[in-house]
This record gives C-alpha cells, sequence and structure tokens, in this order.
C-alpha cells in the first residue's frame, strides 16, 4: 500500500496542472506474462511447496499482476524428479526443486542443497549471497540452460526414523534407507542401501516394508507424512543436511528475455521466501516434535561412533569425487573453504549460547 501510495503522489507531481498520465509508467513499459511453475513437492508438503506459493504471491503483487506464476505440484505436469529437464527443455518457464535430486547428472549440483557435514541455513545464504556460492552455481547450472535462486532453507534436519535402534556401525549394515543425493554415496560405504524416492513414494515403501528406515525433513514435514505410525525410533542429527536449501530454476532463454525490473522482483523474492520458509520450519518443527514425543516417538542420537565414521567416509567420498571431476573439487574446496572459516565463529557466538541457555532451560525444569 504504501508503494502504490508513494507512485500515485509521485505521477501526480510529475504532471501538475495536466491530465496526461492514466497509469504508473511502470504497469504502461512492462509485459503481461503468465509463465508455469513445476514444483518437485507436493501440496500436502505445505511447506516446501508453499515456497514457491508465496514467490508467486509477490511477483505477482510487485508487479501489479503482470508477471502471474502458475504453480503445478509434484506429478502434475512433470514427475518430481524431472523438474531441472522440464526447465532446460522448456516445458515449463520456472520450476522449484532440490540441486541433489540430480546427483546422477552431476555429483557437483548437490552443493546447491546440502551434503554432508556441509553449511547450516545461515552459513549457506552467507555463502551462497556474500561468498562464491552464486557465482559457481550459476555457472554449473549454465549447462542446463537454466538461472538459479535460493528459495527456502529447511533448517538442520534429522537423521530420519528407523524400524530399530541404531546403536552401532553393525546397525546400519544392510539397512534399506530413503535417503537422496550424496549422503546416499556416503551411507553406501558404512552398509546401508539407499534409495532415492519423491516425497509421495516414501511412506508407502516404508509402510510395505520395501524400506527399513527412511529420512526426509523434520518433525512437521514427517508428522504429515506418517513415518511415526511405521518407525518409532527417530535419530538426529541429519549430518547430511544441516540446511537443506531449495532453489528457483529459470529457463535462462525465457529469463534473458524479461525486463529487468522482473529480473530485479524474482531475486527480492527468493530471497526473501528463503528466510520466511526457515522461519516457518523453526515454529512448526519446534511443535510437531513435541507432539510427537507425546505419541511415543523414541528420540535418539546417532552414537558418536556412527557420526565419526560418516565424518571419516564423508572424507574419502568428498576426495575421490574431486580426483574425478574437476568442476566437483573447484566447488568443494570454495564450499568447504567457506565451512572452516564460519565454523569458529559460530562456535565462539550462536553454539556457546545455544549450549549453555539449553543447559539452563534443563536445570530450570
Amino acid at each position: 500500500m504504501q508503494r502504490r501510495s508513494f507512485l500515485k503522489k509521485a505521477s501526480v507531481g510529475a504532471v501538475a496542472g495536466t491530465a496526461a498520465v492514466a497509469a504508473p509508467v511502470f504497469a504502461q513499459d512492462t509485459p503481461t506474462l503468465n509463465w508455469r511453475l513445476a514444483s518437485s513437492f507436493t501440496r500436502s508438503l505445505d511447506t516446501l511447496y508453499g515456497g514457491s506459493e508465496q514467490f508467486a504471491k509477490y511477483v505477482s503483487e510487485a508487479t501489479n499482476g503482470k508477471f502471474n506464476v502458475r504453480l503445478f505440484p509434484a506429478g502434475e505436469i512433470v514427475p518430481p524428479l524431472q523438474v531441472l529437464d522440464a526447465v532446460q527443455k522448456n516445458t515449463v518457464e520456472m520450476g522449484h526443486s532440490s540441486g541433489y535430486y540430480y546427483y546422477g547428472k552431476d555429483p557437483s549440483l548437490c552443493f546447491d542443497t546440502a551434503v554432508p557435514f556441509g553449511l547450516n541455513a545461515r552459513q549457506m545464504n552467507a555463502w551462497m549471497w556474500e561468498g562464491d556460492g552464486m557465482k559457481l552455481m550459476r555457472d554449473l547450472y549454465k549447462d542446463y540452460s537454466v538461472v538459479n535462486f535460493p528459495l527456502g532453507n529447511t533448517g538442520a534436519q534429522m537423521g530420519g526414523w528407523y524400524r530399530k535402534e541404531i546403536k552401532s556401525l553393525d546397525d546400519l549394515k544392510g539397512l534399506k534407507m530413503r535417503t537422496a543425493g550424496f549422503a546416499g554415496e556416503v551411507l553406501s560405504r558404512m552398509g546401508v542401501v539407499p534409495q532415492q524416492l519423491a516425497g509421495g513414494d516414501i511412506y508407502p515403501a516404508l509402510e510395505k516394508g520395501t524400506l527399513d528406515a527412511v529420512e526426509f525433513v523434520g518433525p512437521y514435514d514427517d508428522e504429515k507424512l506418517g513415518f511415526a505410525k511405521v518407525a518409532k525410533f527417530y535419530y538426529y542429527p541429519g549430518w547430511w543436511e544441516g540446511g537443506a536449501q531449495t532453489s528457483l530454476y529459470v529457463n535462462q532463454g525465457e529469463y534473458e528475455k524479461l525486463p529487468k525490473s522482473y529480473q530485479v522482483i524474482i531475486d527480492a523474492a527468493t530471497r526473501a521466501c528463503t528466510i520466511s520458509m526457515t522461519a516457518r520450519y523453526d515454529n512448526l518443527n519446534a511443535i510437531a516434535l513435541r507432539r510427537l514425543l507425546g505419541q511415543g516417538t523414541q528420540l535418539r542420537a546417532f552414537p558418536r561412533a556412527v557420526m565419526d565414521a560418516s565424518w571419516d567416509a564423508s572424507q574419502k567420498v568428498y576426495a575421490e569425487f574431486s580426483a574425478k571431476n574437476p568442476r566437483f573439487k573447484v566447488i568443494y574446496e570454495n564450499y568447504m573453504g567457506y565451512r572452516d572459516q564460519l565454523v569458529p565463529w559460530f562456535r565462539v557466538a550462536e553454539a556457546a549460547y545455544d549450549q549453555y541457555l539449553g543447559a539452563a532451560l534443563s536445570r530450570q525444569k
């Protein structure tokens, strides 16, 4: 409302004494567009899918209804794990997905979402917007004729749901587990049999016993998907997704045709939606976790031996991939170098504060 008022006053002041202006200059000089956006997420995952809903709303309102984005949930136009392909082919102008779903094309794409022992949500935002992340990811997505933008971050995820307790590395051997991207490669080195499935396919596989364990996001989404009904042990932390980013894909040819004002609006809207998604998850996960625990979910931390083995396996996989994929090596070294630069600061400030606050609240009880 303040923006409209400003434009109106500015227009009136510029043409005082005349009746020449019938509408803001912005509305006269920009095209009316009706684009389509395919999502990798179902409507039921209202926080993930809601990120693209919020994005479309912002874009429409910022352009006075001239740039409209129609959303299509997972499977409605293209399968959930083919959104990148659809945008590349210009089947749709836009997509909302996760880079690690396309691990098979190039494992470097995982850095656009999350990798084992990588950045948390705030660190990911810093790498993308203040570090070299956006430049590196833009160079990568050029191969797919896509212009990418961060569009949401779940924050640190959980380690998943298990039918049996994980007390040692032996309990992981032969475990059929739904996981995505790079995490599956690392877990396989510890005996896990990784399975990549879209969100809507996970519960039936777990219920039928096709899967022994699943990881998806966190308490809010996991509760909606019903995992607690089938597997009662809920583990943390999700060391493979310390801050999982979802992304907006825009067909490069279509993006380059846009007026500069529309390009700026896309950038601003995705930044706002990224922060908003993390805030929503922080709020909803806290509430959902309490409900799950009240219903009998058994919360467990991964044993230190499992965490250490996961770290060691991750380093070996990173070294292997860096040796055979020059682009992966460049992105990996930049990404992890940035992580190593930020972690000492987070330990001094955020981690120390959080640890003390947690201890103080425990004493208070």
